[in-house]
C-alpha cells in the first residue's frame, strides 16, 4: 500500500510533520477575526443604498454651497439650517409612519395651519390659555388624524381621497374661524422659546425637540408591537390581520400620530414667526413626502429606516438653502427644486428595481 496522506487542517493545508495543529492562540484568532474583505462585505450588506446616497448628496451640497458663500460651512450657519430642518423633520416623521402603512396623508398643509392657528387662538384666553396653547394645537391635529384614520381603517376609503377631503374641510373651518382675514393672535412665550430658544450646549430647542421625537419614533417602530404591526401592514395588510394583529386600530393610531406631529410642526412654525398664517403649511406637503421617500422608505409601505428620513430632511433643507444663496429667482428655484427631487426619486427607484 502507498503512503497515507497526512490529515488536512480545517483551512485546507496539511499541518507540519503530518500532525493536526492544536487549537491555540493563532488558530483561534484566525477563526475568530474575519478578513477585512469579508468584514467590508458584511458592512455593505447592512448599508441602505438610499441612505448612503442621501448622505453623499448632503456632502456634495455642502461643498457646492461653500463655493458661493464662505460662511456656508460655519457652525452658526449649519446650526441655523438644522433648526429650519427641524420643522420639516417633525412633519416628515408623521408622514413616514403613514407611508410605512402603504398609505398617504395629503391633509398635511391645513393640519399644520390648524395646529398653529388654534394654538395662537388659545393664547388669547389669558394665563391658562398660554399654558394650554401647545397641547390644544397638538390635540386639534390628533383629532383630524383620527378622522383620517377612521375613514381609511373602518370605512375602507382610499387614503388619498379621505385626507384630501379632510384637508379641504380644515381649510374651510379655518376660513370661518378667521373670517377670511389673516390671524391676529400672537404665539405664547413658551411657543417662541421652543421654536427659537437655545438651552442645552447652545443647540436650538427645535432641534432638540426633533431629536426627542425621532428617538421616540425609532423606539416605537423598532421595539414595540405597534411598530412591527405598522411594517407588517405595509407589507401585506391581510396577512397581518389573519395573524391576529389589530390592523384597524394601528392604522387609526398611525394617522392620529401623523396629525399630532403635523400640528406640532405648525405650533413650532407659529412660535418661530410669532404668529400663525393661513397658508403656513402649504410649503411642507411635497418636501415631507419627498424627504421620506428619498431616505429609502418605500412609497408602497413596509420598508424604511428613520435615519433615511433624517438624511432626506437635511438634504432638502440644504437644497433650498443653496438655491436661496445662489439668488435664483423664485420661479427658477421652484423649477430646479422640483426637477432635482423628481430626478433623484427616479434614479433611486430605478436602482431599487434593478436590485430587486
Amino acid at each position: 500500500m502507498g503512503d497515507v496522506n497526512p490529515p488536512r487542517s480545517a483551512f485546507g493545508a496539511s499541518p507540519p510533520g503530518g500532525h493536526r495543529q492544536r487549537p491555540g492562540k493563532a488558530g483561534s484568532a484566525a477563526a475568530t477575526w474575519p478578513s477585512p474583505v469579508l468584514a467590508w462585505a458584511a458592512v455593505r450588506r447592512r448599508l441602505d443604498p438610499a441612505i448612503v446616497s442621501a448622505f453623499g448628496c448632503i456632502v456634495v451640497l455642502l461643498g457646492v454651497g461653500s463655493l458661493y458663500s464662505s460662511s456656508f460651512l460655519s457652525p452658526e450657519y449649519l446650526l441655523q439650517q438644522l433648526k429650519v430642518a427641524s420643522f420639516l423633520g417633525v412633519i416628515a416623521t408623521g408622514a413616514m409612519v403613514v407611508i410605512l402603512l402603504g398609505q398617504i396623508d395629503l391633509s398635511v398643509p391645513w393640519v399644520v395651519a390648524v395646529g398653529g392657528m388654534m394654538s395662537t387662538a388659545v393664547v388669547g384666553f389669558g394665563p391658562v390659555g398660554q399654558v394650554l396653547a401647545i397641547p390644544a394645537g397638538v390635540a386639534c391635529g390628533v383629532a383630524i388624524g383620527l378622522v383620517n384614520g377612521a375613514g381609511v381603517a373602518y370605512l375602507r376609503l382610499p387614503s388619498m381621497v379621505v385626507t384630501l377631503a379632510v384637508n379641504a374641510v380644515a381649510q374651510g373651518l379655518m376660513v370661518v374661524h378667521t373670517g377670511g382675514f389673516s390671524p391676529q393672535d400672537a404665539s405664547s412665550p413658551a411657543m417662541r422659546f421652543l421654536a427659537t430658544g437655545h438651552t442645552l450646549f447652545g443647540l436650538p430647542n427645535a432641534l432638540l425637540a426633533w431629536a426627542a421625537i425621532g428617538a421616540l419614533t425609532l423606539f416605537l417602530l423598532r421595539r414595540t408591537t405597534f411598530g412591527r404591526t405598522v411594517y407588517a401592514i405595509g407589507n401585506r395588510e391581510r396577512a397581518a390581520y389573519l395573524s391576529g394583529a389589530r390592523t384597524k386600530l394601528v392604522v387609526l393610531a398611525s394617522f392620529a400620530l401623523a396629525g399630532g406631529l403635523s400640528a406640532f410642526g405648525g405650533v413650532l412654525l407659529a412660535g418661530y414667526a410669532s404668529k400663525a398664517a393661513q397658508a403656513m403649511g402649504d410649503p411642507y406637503l411635497l418636501p415631507a413626502i419627498a424627504a421620506v421617500v428619498l431616505g429609502g422608505t418605500s412609497i408602497l409601505g413596509g420598508r424604511g429606516n428613520y435615519l433615511g428620513t433624517v438624511a432626506g430632511v437635511i438634504l432638502i433643507t440644504l437644497l433650498q438653502s443653496i438655491l436661496s444663496v445662489m439668488q435664483i429667482e423664485e420661479w427658477g428655484r421652484h423649477v430646479i427644486y422640483g426637477t432635482v427631487i423628481v430626478t433623484m426619486l427616479l434614479a433611486y427607484g430605478r436602482g431599487r428595481r434593478t436590485a430587486e
